[in-house]
């Protein structure tokens, strides 16, 4: 028996009966020969970590539009915590941990420069509309590899495509990864509004921290105990409802004193502006676009869609600086 095969017959043995076991995919789109060691989810996760997408996600905003400080979250950093949130729940519950962390290494490769502020300028500008989750994957299936994609599998691409609040993923690693992303940004989200002086622990109101705790740690930690007890040996993953009802406050809390925030958010016009700039400006100049963005074009994708494609996969650096070459002016010197 090949490793891989071993590997698979364990996960049969040891996992949960509501787990998704890695023999029972529903395959990829284009079939392929298996790996002699890796079950097919491992395989995938292995393909998001040395993806392009993946790496950009480093200079990509999660909240805070070009921080003064190390220490901020980029939209990788969210990204390695939702995956290590999720993978503790999936280790307690005995569900398969490469599934997960394939989902939630990917969940976000699709999402634009400067976080939000760049999603909702690219589909207010665009006629199609753009939603990262969808573009997350679209990058999996069509952008990586020169047009080729990473050729997942069925359940990982589910995951990624519904691990917003609205959609609810088919599997329950996907459930994990939709609950961990709302935990992670919470709670990481929190620590950098500490960090950049607008919040204090102290602010967190007392009806939600009589529920789930008064500082960072407690408030994770809560999250994720309350999880795994209230979804152990349950064919779902959910919370207990006065942690869930603390969670939604926690969140709303959040909205109110940091997403909406006027000094937080102060710089986010502009990077909306600078979106729509670009958006305008390659849709006028399609033959200014990347080389392989030409082969979709000729397959009938919509000019619309290219554009995005292009501008989604920008980092903030990239962006700006793009922008700087197109728009602002250099100092006249002899050559």
């Amino acid at each position: 028996m090949i490793i891989r095969e071993k590997l698979e017959e364990l996960e049969f043995h040891n996992l949960s009966p509501y787990a998704t076991y890695s023999r029972n995919s529903r395959g990829r789109d284009r079939e392929e020969e298996q790996c002699d060691i890796r079950p097919v989810f491992q395989r995938d996760r292995d393909r998001i970590l040395h993806s392009k997408a993946f790496r950009r996600l480093k200079d990509k905003t999660q909240v805070f539009l070009a921080p003064e400080g190390d220490h901020y979250r980029t939209r990788m950093t969210h990204t390695l915590e939702v995956s290590q949130n999720a993978r503790t729940i999936a280790k307690a519950l005995r569900l398969n941990e490469d599934l997960v962390e394939a989902i939630a290494l990917g969940h976000d490769l699709g999402h634009t420069p400067f976080g939000h502020a760049g999603e909702r300028a690219l589909n207010d500008v665009c006629p199609l509309g753009f939603v990262h989750s969808e573009q997350s994957v679209r990058t999996v299936e069509v952008l990586e590899k020169d047009g080729q994609g990473l050729n997942l599998t069925w359940e990982v691409r589910d995951g990624i495509r519904n691990h917003q609040t609205a959609l609810m993923p088919s599997t329950l690693e996907g459930k994990i990864v939709r609950i961990s992303d709302k935990i992670a940004y919470i709670h990481h989200d929190m620590d950098d509004a500490i960090r950049a002086g607008i919040l204090t622990d102290q602010d967190v109101p007392t009806s939600i921290g009589e529920v789930i705790g008064f500082s960072l740690s407690q408030r994770l930690d809560h999250f994720i105990h309350d999880i795994v007890i209230n979804s152990m040996d349950q064919n779902d993953i959910k919370m207990s409802p006065p942690v869930e009802a603390a969670m939604k406050e926690m969140r709303a809390f959040m909205f109110e004193r940091v997403y909406q925030n006027p000094v937080a958010k102060s710089e986010e016009k502009k990077a909306e502006d600078l979106i729509r700039t670009l958006y305008e400006y390659f849709y006028k100049h399609t033959e200014k676009l990347p080389g392989e963005l030409f082969g979709l074009l000729d397959k009938g994708t919509p000019k619309e869609q290219i554009v995005c494609d292009f501008i989604s996969a920008m980092s903030d650096r990239y962006a700006i600086s793009l922008y700087e070459e197109l728009y602002i002016p250099k100092s006249w010197m002899v050559i």
